[in-house]
């Protein structure tokens, strides 16, 4: 079968990993008999140059007839002088809006070949954790209205914090349905205590935990939760929170796995459609760039959230999976996770490996 993705290279390192993950679901391709379709996309920086918008008409079609979009990396300090909507890393706002992207998911994990890179103490992250945040897209202070101006006394600045029953439903159902798939537990974030629309997020969400009553529902005020995280992350499994809440909290926690460039992400519409990036898509080290050196594999199992939610191909995207374990077992590494007694490798030459453990796995299950 055909399956057809749009591929925005981005900023920075976003073609070299990018192009790693296409040769990786090209392999799968190979084993599983799948043709993947990758058609390039004129978007963000690109756009902005060419065109001067970040998501053309022509771009935001294909975008919208694709099954998926595949993005590496985005910078957010291009052209600063331009107004914010013709700006490349408004191309993000955009596609939230235009493919009613409402969930982000973060699944973010410590590889236990990799647990010395992690900044906790041995006696805190055990065997490792496995957290996947789910933060909401739809509503919230990041895509509220905003306004600047000024006021009676000088530059003023506002930012609402917006949400309404159905956009804070939608988000919850989606936390219990994957916490049935995992270990039934959900955490909800919020700031309870002074704000109304955290207020009315508790309310919702609870309930809509009625529904699910075999998954437990924790609510947890979010400054608790971002030191609690530290001192104790086996307690957190699915976590539900809004937009900005999500956003600090998921790099936090990236941070705390101290191999935030393993993790994918994915901004996903209620079909299943959507955007998949690595969890540092906005990786702006500019040291690293053309020098292939670049770690591939947080684009690369963005690539394998696609197959299973875009398209449905959970064997497939199990096989990336497995291949990247396989792989960070065997002690490769790109300069950013090597350790003592582990093989340096380049970003093309990690995309190959991985690859070729794929064809390892197809000959087992043939």
């Amino acid at each position: 079968m055909a399956y057809k993705i749009s591929v925005i290279y981005g900023d920075g390192i976003g073609k070299e990993i990018v192009d790693q993950t296409i040769k990786v679901m090209n392999e799968v391709g190979n084993v599983f008999h799948h043709t993947f379709q990758f058609e390039r996309c004129d978007a963000g920086t690109e756009a902005v140059q060419k065109y001067g918008d970040p998501l053309p008409d022509k771009s935001l079609r294909q975008c919208q007839e694709s099954g998926a979009i595949l993005l590496g990396s985005l910078w957010l300090d291009r052209y600063p002088e331009l107004p914010q909507e013709k700006r490349p890393s408004y191309v993000l706002s955009l596609l939230r809006k235009n493919l009613q992207l409402t969930t982000n998911l973060r699944p973010i994990s410590v590889y236990k070949s990799l647990a010395d890179l992690s900044p906790l103490k041995n006696n805190i992250i055990g065997e490792g954790f496995n957290i996947l945040m789910l933060r909401d897209l739809s509503g919230g202070m990041l895509m509220s209205k905003k306004y600047r101006g000024i006021g009676q006394y000088g530059k003023e600045a506002v930012d609402e914090e917006y949400y309404n029953e159905e956009i804070i439903k939608a988000s919850s159902h989606a936390a219990f349905k994957f916490a049935r798939q995992r270990s039934k537990k959900v955490t909800s974030l919020d700031k309870a205590v002074i704000l109304e629309s955290s207020k009315l997020w508790r309310e919702v969400v609870q309930e809509v935990s009625a529904d699910y009553r075999d998954v437990t529902l924790v609510n947890q005020y979010i400054d608790d939760a971002a030191a609690q995280v530290i001192t104790n992350p086996h307690n957190y499994d699915v976590v539900l929170t809004s937009g900005m809440f999500g956003d600090i909290l998921s790099d936090e926690i990236s941070a705390l796995a101290g191999t935030p460039n393993l993790l994918p992400s994915a901004e996903l519409n209620r079909q299943g459609k959507g955007l998949f990036t690595p969890n540092q898509i906005h990786n702006k080290d500019y040291s690293i760039v053309g020098r292939d050196i670049a770690n591939p594999i947080g684009s690369i199992l963005s690539g394998a959230m696609m197959l299973r939610f875009a398209f449905g191909l959970e064997e497939e995207s199990q096989a990336i999976e497995k291949a990247v374990k396989r792989v960070l077992n065997e002690k490769y590494a790109t300069k950013d996770i090597y350790l003592s007694g582990s093989t340096l490798i380049g970003t093309s030459a990690m995309g190959s490996i991985i690859s070729e453990k794929i064809r390892e796995l197809g000959k087992e299950l043939a």
